[in-house]
């Protein structure tokens, strides 16, 4: 992994210096619904990748998730509840014992949409808590989305998610749209090792999977 960009520093939500790092397109890569797991190779775009504004912000990156520091970053005095998803590579699936993951993006793609997912929860859950109560200050406040790529070794998390929120309910309910977004719409693969199996045997599949 000579080539692939190392990751970034996590910077608080509230810095709206706004920074991304493209990638080149590539015809031939189909979306992320299309079938990945007929995909004989990896995506040749994945790399480290990064977009920022104010009150959100989406990582792509080959380095370890720092959930602490994820957490931080969408600290707001504001903020009267912060809900964080941590989804981590497991020993086992479908009674295989698994040794690790290995994930891999369309990057520019992926953050683009990654970005938008964020925006649309931002909007939903901002009208949903407008039209049950009155609020003083933005009910969604932050959000920041980390996505690991590369090898993931069990028990290491692959993917956080970060919200802060006025309060508690605006912040679950985000956090798990923006899960269920990021699994079925983002244009990231997956690829699973099992024991026993040779590593040629591994196939790349949906990340919904």
């Amino acid at each position: 992994m000579d080539q692939v960009q190392k990751g970034h520093p996590i910077i608080p939500c509230s810095n709206t210096s706004a920074a991304s790092s493209g990638t080149n397109t590539a015809s031939h890569l189909k979306p992320h619904h299309s079938s990945p797991s007929a995909m004989a190779t990896a995506p040749s775009t994945s790399t480290a990748a990064r977009e920022e504004w104010e009150g959100g912000v989406c990582v792509l990156t080959y380095e370890p998730l720092d959930v602490d520091a994820i957490m931080r970053s969408v600290r707001d005095d504001s903020a009267g509840a912060t809900a964080v998803f941590v989804g981590t590579t497991r020993n086992s699936f479908k009674g295989k014992v698994v040794t690790r993951l290995e994930y891999q993006a369309y990057s520019k793609l992926a953050i683009q949409t990654i970005t938008k997912i964020i925006r649309n929860a931002h909007d939903s859950v901002s009208q949903s808590a407008h039209h049950s109560a009155h609020h003083t200050v933005p009910c969604f406040i932050c959000c920041a989305v980390h996505h690991r790529l590369g090898t993931v070794p069990v028990g290491e998390p692959s993917i956080v998610i970060a919200v802060s929120s006025s309060h508690r309910k605006e912040a679950f309910v985000a956090c798990e749209q923006i899960l269920e977004d990021v699994k079925e719409k983002a244009q990231i693969w997956k690829r699973e090792y099992y024991e026993g199996e040779r590593e040629e045997e591994a196939k790349w599949k949906a990340n919904s999977c």
